[in-house]
């Protein structure tokens, strides 16, 4: 019997063909990070994928027959994977994995589009944690929806194609920065300064706001857009840059938006190729990064509603559904640095090639604003990891009193269901272009996979 406890570095464990499906398992994922690089984009991108595997839509209030293979697309913002099972969901519940698709990022004010000294920009304000400093000097491009007059939608994705333009944030040169670097980042790097430059040619004929003119007519031209769509527009400047391998080994994958794409295909991928009698109900949400609020995050009622719809199909009470469901809230968490090894207690963080991440509470300080795990259930867990030979670990978001960090797991247990975070390990999380290891997510995709079995 070993009676130490020791950390498993996958790739040092793996075999052959273990590393060959690693690597082929994340050129799906790599495909799926730059195409979904909004929560519109990704809901959307689940949707296809769900379709091709059989899935078909659901309203509220359609029964839900055993072997329904269901999708509800809330508001094309979220999205509900339903996989209903022939097990019996007042002893077993419903299997729920959750995961968020939006992401940091600027998003356009309603009126955004300025000119000044001949250069024409558009006001950004910011969405999640960010410092600010990453988003200067970098290519952005910029997706999302304008919602036209006439009510048509117009679709924008600017700045991915190859011959597409790209958009910029200025920084000062260093030889005139002086004043800057004397002081803090929050005072040196101001959020009304995060303005995007978007166009410098002046339209002819024109004595005043020339180049903000000519940038209108070509919005006008190409999208039918005029000024005052802005007002029912929803913008946002993404980094645009593509998912990349990374090292000599290609052992690790940089991209924008791990934090939550990481977890969040591999809930999908679990989901849609995993054989199983349980009722399993995966979620896409939006809004983590601000709280989860909105009829999009997960502290609206619908989770509710689909669960009440549920059991009302199979005729079972759903307050002994919800009792006996469980839920993986899969939500990223900090990888140990060895660059900024302080910020971190060793012995208690997640550790990049060493597994999915399972953290027993998030919160602040003293667990502020955490579901804390309970230890059944995460015993239950690890006896369904390891009849699976999933390689995973603990960890905590940084030293306490230092880090911490919330997830939607709270309001998932809230609802009287056993939930744990459980995610990949990111280095650099919440910077523009973040960096995770492939043999971590390809971990999380066998761990949710066990999970819902």
């Amino acid at each position: 019997m070993e009676l130490t406890y020791k950390k498993k570095n996958i790739y040092a464990v793996s075999d052959e063909a273990e590393l060959k499906r690693i690597s082929e398992y994340c050129e799906g994922y790599k495909q799926f990070l730059d195409n979904g690089k909004t929560e519109r984009e990704a809901v959307a991108e689940t949707v296809k994928m769900a379709e091709k595997a059989g899935y078909k839509p659901y309203t509220l209030g359609d029964k839900i027959n055993k072997g329904d293979k269901l999708y509800y697309n809330n508001r094309g913002k979220s999205l509900f994977l339903l996989r209903a099972g022939t097990a019996n969901i007042t002893e077993n519940g419903v299997r729920i994995l959750v995961a968020h698709v939006d992401s940091p990022r600027l998003d356009l004010k309603q009126v955004p589009l300025y000119e000044k000294s001949d250069i024409a920009f558009l006001k950004t304000h910011y969405y999640g944690g960010i410092k600010k400093y990453h988003w200067l000097t970098i290519p952005l491009a910029l997706h999302g929806v304008v919602m036209l007059k006439n009510g048509k939608k117009q679709i924008i994705n600017i700045g991915e194609a190859e011959n597409d333009p790209v958009f910029y944030i200025t920084d000062l040169l260093p030889h005139l920065s002086q004043e800057i670097n004397s002081k803090t980042i929050a005072e040196g790097f101001k959020a009304e300064n995060l303005n995007i430059i978007i166009g410098g040619i002046p339209a002819r004929g024109e004595d005043s706001d020339a180049v903000k003119k000519g940038v209108l007519q070509i919005l006008n031209a190409k999208y039918s857009i005029i000024e005052e769509d802005f007002l029912s527009a929803e913008l946002e400047a993404v980094p645009a840059a593509k998912a990349k391998d990374v090292g000599l080994d290609r052992a690790f994958i940089a991209a924008y938006g791990h934090d939550d794409s990481v977890c969040a295909y591999p809930e999908i991928t679990a989901t849609l190729q995993t054989e199983t009698a349980q009722t399993v109900l995966t979620i896409l949400a939006d809004k983590e990064e601000i709280g989860s609020e909105g009829n999009t995050g997960m502290q609206c009622v619908i989770i509710d509603d689909i669960l009440n719809e549920i059991a009302k199909s199979y005729g079972v009470n759903p307050a002994v559904v919800r009792e006996h469901s469980m839920c993986i809230s899969a939500d990223v968490t900090a990888a140990f640095d060895p660059a900024f090894a302080s910020a971190f207690e060793e012995m208690n963080v997640g550790l990049v090639n060493h597994g999915v991440t399972m953290n027993k509470f998030t919160g602040a300080r003293g667990k502020s604003g955490s579901n804390d795990a309970s230890a059944e259930f995460v015993g239950y867990l690890r006896g369904v990891f390891d009849k699976e030979n999933v390689v995973w670990q603990t960890g905590e978001l940084g030293r306490v009193d230092l880090g911490g960090g919330g997830t939607v797991a709270k309001y998932i247990a809230k609802n009287n269901i056993d939930t744990v975070d459980m995610g990949v390990p990111v280095l650099s999380m919440h910077a523009p272009y973040e960096l995770i290891s492939k043999a971590d997510i390809y971990s999380a995709h066998k761990a949710f996979a066990a999970f819902i079995k």
